[in-house]
């Protein structure tokens, strides 16, 4: 992208001259190992060829050892079927990328920073005794939900929280800006995609002048970014303006397993009372203003009061995960102004370093003790076996579970993989919508009209597994019956998924589908 004219679109800091293309560092070691498999066996084939058969006789001794040490092994169910399909075709190739990503290569001191952080804030924010006795009393199975969030970091829940539902990124874009020349005292972002254009040029102006009126302003963003949205010197460019910047997880050739491990997490805060999250990230096809995939449908909320704090300290945390100590600038010690709100709100974040699948368990513990119905909307569908279970286990105890997905795919792969449990839920009960005008990449959850989770959780292994991520419970806030509106308006907008179209599907998708599911955890 050329240099955009600031009055019209903001501030451009990129140079198309200087952007580069970073190689993926697990992509890298893929296709390395894969071509030491087929040197491997040629080499067997050409120089030693009478050995193939203790060759091929090593191997299966090897890949029983292997099929006998899998498992055993404490990883997922689903994820063992593909390691044991790698191993016992390629015994080279699946075993080597085994142990390099079992080695957990350049992550062990990042898994031993967060598990410092975890401890040294799990009492930070203290929750109140009174709110959370307001919720026992209020609903128990939400009260129980809440007590595990609390277990697995410093999530409390909170009221005195206004939250405000965004249906669409053009409209998050408009209470951004405006609340943005509100900052008085310190602005942090946190997201996983920004690229320059309209949206995120008019935010950088913000920044900028915040920023010389003194505004402490602090920036963080996935290194993916570096792949094919910024330059590698962008945070330098940032700093020469007064914002602090940093990247997570720079993406290294062949030295990491970063690569899965993303920060797919979007948290604004400003000034400590008011916080954005949800679906959107800072660039222009999330506010229509590119066209990509179609219509790009996505959702945000913005919370006012005392939940932001829980936001702050997410940011926080993040912030200083490289640093040798955690300091919590700007996380609100004093009451904040009381907010013109009900119900009860709980922030929380989910650590792929831990074995807590925390936002899988959220989603799973409204699929069981919904009622009446549960609607959702997600870009993707990947699922392991005990999700699948909860989604048809919901509907085949009558309630309506509904999913909204994307009509027009942003990636071929996983869209043909979504399509492999189409059948499975549609027999069981599930509704199945797609989204006709284009993409979806809203991550909402919204059930029996009290209870919802907005937030950045998709319903794929990345997001359930790979990366982090933040969302936010919402026990009968206002803005539920507002969410459901949403769900219904954008449900009349979708073709209905029947076991008649799956049978019309494209013959690409009914072929790469099942194929791609058998790796559909290193996806």
């Amino acid at each position: 992208m050329e240099h955009l004219d600031i009055q019209n679109v903001g501030v451009s800091l990129l140079d198309r001259s200087r952007k580069g293309i970073t190689v993926f560092s697990y992509v890298g070691v893929v296709t390395l190992l894969l071509l030491a498999q087929l040197a491997f066996m040629a080499l067997i084939g050409y120089w030693f060829e009478d050995f193939i058969p203790h060759y091929f006789g090593s191997s299966v001794v090897f890949a029983i050892a292997m099929v006998i040490y899998l498992t055993n092994c404490s990883i997922d169910p689903t994820a063992k079927i593909t390691w044991l399909i790698l191993v016992m075709a390629m015994p080279v190739f699946g075993t080597l990328l085994f142990l390099y990503i079992r080695s957990d290569l350049g992550h062990r001191a990042l898994s031993t920073r967060f598990a410092q952080i975890t401890k040294q804030t799990q009492r930070t924010i203290p929750q109140d005794p009174a709110v959370m006795e307001a919720l026992q009393q209020a609903d128990p199975g939400a009260a129980s939900l809440v007590r595990y969030l609390q277990r697995s970091g410093c999530h409390p829940v909170y009221q005195n929280t206004a939250v405000t539902y965004f249906p669409s990124g053009e409209a998050k874009f408009e209470a951004l800006l405006r609340e943005l020349e509100q900052a008085q005292h310190f602005i942090y972002l946190e997201y996983f995609i920004i690229r320059e254009g309209l949206m995120w040029g008019k935010v950088l102006e913000i920044l900028i002048r915040k920023a010389a009126q003194g505004v402490n302003v602090r920036l963080m963003y996935d290194g993916t970014c570096e792949f094919s949205h910024l330059p590698h010197d962008y945070p330098q460019r940032l700093r020469a303006l007064g914002i602090h910047c940093k990247v997570f997880a720079p993406l290294t050739p062949f030295v990491s397993t970063h690569y899965n491990y993303r920060d797919h997490r979007k948290i604004l805060v400003i000034d400590g009372h008011t916080a954005f999250t949800g679906g959107v990230n800072l660039a222009d096809e999330y506010i229509n203003r590119q066209s990509r995939f179609g219509h790009w449908k996505d959702t945000a909320i913005m919370l006012q009061g005392d939940a932001v704090r829980s936001f702050t300290l997410m940011f926080l945390q993040m912030w200083h995960v490289g640093d040798k100590h955690l300091e919590l600038e700007g996380l609100p010690t004093s009451p904040i102004a009381p907010q013109p709100s009900r119900g009860f709100v709980v922030p929380y974040g989910d650590c792929p370093l831990d074995q807590d699948k925390v936002g899988e368990r959220v989603y799973m513990d409204l699929l069981n003790r919904a009622q009446k119905y549960v609607h959702i909307m997600s870009p993707y569908l990947i699922l392991d076996g005990e999700l699948e279970t909860a989604l048809r286990f919901a509907a085949e105890r009558g309630v309506e579970v509904a999913l909204i997905l994307p009509g027009i795919p942003d990636k071929k792969i996983p869209y043909a993989l979504a399509k492999t449990h189409y059948a499975r839920l549609l027999e069981s009960g599930v509704q199945i919508y797609e989204y006709t005008p284009g993409f979806v990449h809203a991550k909402v959850f919204v059930a029996d009209g009290q209870e919802a989770v907005v937030g950045t959780i998709n319903l794929d292994y990345r997001s359930l597994y790979h990366h982090f991520e933040c969302a936010a419970y919402l026990w009968n806030t206002a803005c539920i019956p507002e969410i459901e509106e949403d769900f219904q308006a954008t449900r009349r907008k979708c073709r209905r998924v029947t076991h008649q179209t799956i049978r019309q599907e494209r013959l690409y998708n009914k072929i790469i589908g099942p194929v791609a599911k058998i790796f559909a955890p290193l996806l």
